[in-house]
């Protein structure tokens, strides 16, 4: 733990800078002093994710800023990152955000190259899919493989998305154009083996065949779809906005509806549709200092099928991250594995508590600190149909299957926030899981709130 609150304080501005209140404004102004033009800062990508391990890197972002009079806001932002996850995931990243490029209209673009050595895969309608976490431990007995629950994924993503206001109303609109393109297999066994001592190395596939390869074999995972596929994604929707602060809301609501379809008649190998619908609410319960905060997410199939890699995606009016995916992990579940919980629908839902408890000033810049304590929660509400499944006599269903055992799956935990010029957060959650079948518990070092 030592280590990581080290590397918190070590972290610095990945983030895309949000606006700020008025008040946030002078405050800032007054004490750094309003910048004009191109600006840039180089900085090193330094964060621990427990699913995907520690991230390390670089990462450039380049600011105009006009004349200066809309400072701390910025007419252009331009994003590059280079990154590299331990447990073997990369970040390949250029995005640019604009509220200038066309007038009244923000517009963000996102060109990314995501490879992911170990990708995690743990079957469909969570807790009807058996976890047996000492199928991936060497101690163990019943030892398999430390890849059991993995897969190679390697996703090339453009997209890029359009808000706009309607006149004289909160209320606005959204129009995206997704292309994403899934490359998925079998984990390089020998490239994760290189360097490892033999007692240490991965056994081959064929041998010890993972969670995937089985799906594959019981034609969970239709042969068409096994090595990935070309997703064509057209999104649409309408945006409700009244926070007062993007980065930390004090009050306010951010809610949304959204619709993605991925049409065959532009070159998606299965079409479908889904629905999404996101509330945030914000309550001020000691000025400027403590709030509390809700999140409820429901997410739905309406039409077609949905290949099992695109199951994962969380879709929303924009990404602020280089991903969005789940049920589990660092962005939605924290405690629960990553991608542990996988429907046709679900629901999600994230409560914190955020107080402020340390405001100082230093190099110029204003800090405080935060700390946040939550509960988070989620359940599959729309089943993937495994009704035709036939297994092999030989294989015992009870120690992949759990049929109707699906409930709600939930987390609790606490956090920092490091935070400088009300803009750039740097964050640290500590989750741990209620059931032991959604893993033990998670550390996540990143950037910003989770909502």
């Amino acid at each position: 733990m030592k280590n990581r609150l080290i590397l918190l304080v070590c972290l610095f501005s990945l983030g895309i800078p949000h606006l700020l209140t008025a008040k946030e404004v002078k405050e800032k102004s007054d004490s750094v002093g309003t910048k004009t033009g191109w600006n840039f800062g180089a900085i090193p990508t330094i964060t621990f994710d427990t699913d995907q391990g520690f991230q390390y890197g670089a990462a450039v972002n380049f600011y105009n800023f006009g004349d200066g009079s809309a400072f701390p806001k910025y007419k252009h932002s331009l994003y590059f990152e280079i990154s590299h996850f331990t447990k073997g995931s990369g970040i390949y990243r250029f995005y640019y955000d604009s509220e200038s490029l066309l007038p009244g209209i923000h517009v963000t673009t996102d060109l990314s190259y995501l490879p992911d050595e170990a990708y995690d895969f743990y079957g469909f309608n969570g807790y009807e899919s058996v976890l047996n976490k000492s199928w991936e431990k060497q101690t163990s007995a019943d030892y398999k493989t430390r890849m059991f629950y993995k897969y190679q994924q390697k996703l090339f993503r453009f997209k890029t998305d359009l808000q706009g206001k309607f006149t004289g109303s909160k209320f606005g609109w959204i129009f995206g154009v997704n292309l994403l393109n899934y490359r998925t297999a079998s984990v390089d066994i020998n490239k994760l083996n290189k360097g490892l001592s033999s007692a240490d190395k991965l056994p081959p596939v064929n041998d010890k065949p993972g969670l995937y390869e089985k799906y594959i074999d019981w034609k969970l995972i239709p042969k068409e779809e096994a090595n990935g596929g070309f997703i064509p994604e057209i999104k649409a929707g309408i945006v409700y906005d009244t926070r007062d602060n993007q980065p930390n809301p004090m009050k306010g609501v951010w809610t949304e509806a959204v619709i993605v379809t991925a049409p065959q008649f532009l070159g998606a190998e299965s079409g479908f549709s889904k629905f999404s619908f996101t509330h945030r609410q914000y309550f001020t319960l000691i000025k400027d200092d403590l709030s509390f905060g809700y999140r409820v997410n429901w997410q739905q199939t309406l039409s077609g099928h949905v290949p099992y890699y695109y199951q994962p995606q969380i879709v929303s009016s924009v990404m602020t991250g280089s991903s969005s995916t789940g049920l589990g992990g660092a962005k939605n579940l924290r405690g629960v594995r990553r991608n542990r919980v996988v429907g046709d629908g679900y629901i999600l839902g994230n409560l914190e508590l955020r107080y402020k408890f340390y405001r100082f000033k230093m190099i110029r810049q204003n800090f405080y600190l935060a700390a946040n304590s939550f509960v988070d929660f989620g359940q599959v509400t729309k089943k993937i149909d495994i009704s035709n499944l036939q297994l092999p006599s030989s294989v015992v269903s009870s120690e992949y299957f759990n049929k109707g055992a699906e409930k709600l799956h939930s987390s609790y935990g606490a956090g920092l926030r490091l935070v400088m010029n009300y803009n750039f957060i740097i964050a640290m959650d500590y989750g741990i899981a209620t059931n032991k079948q959604d893993g033990d518990s998670g550390v996540y070092i990143g950037l910003n709130y989770l909502f």
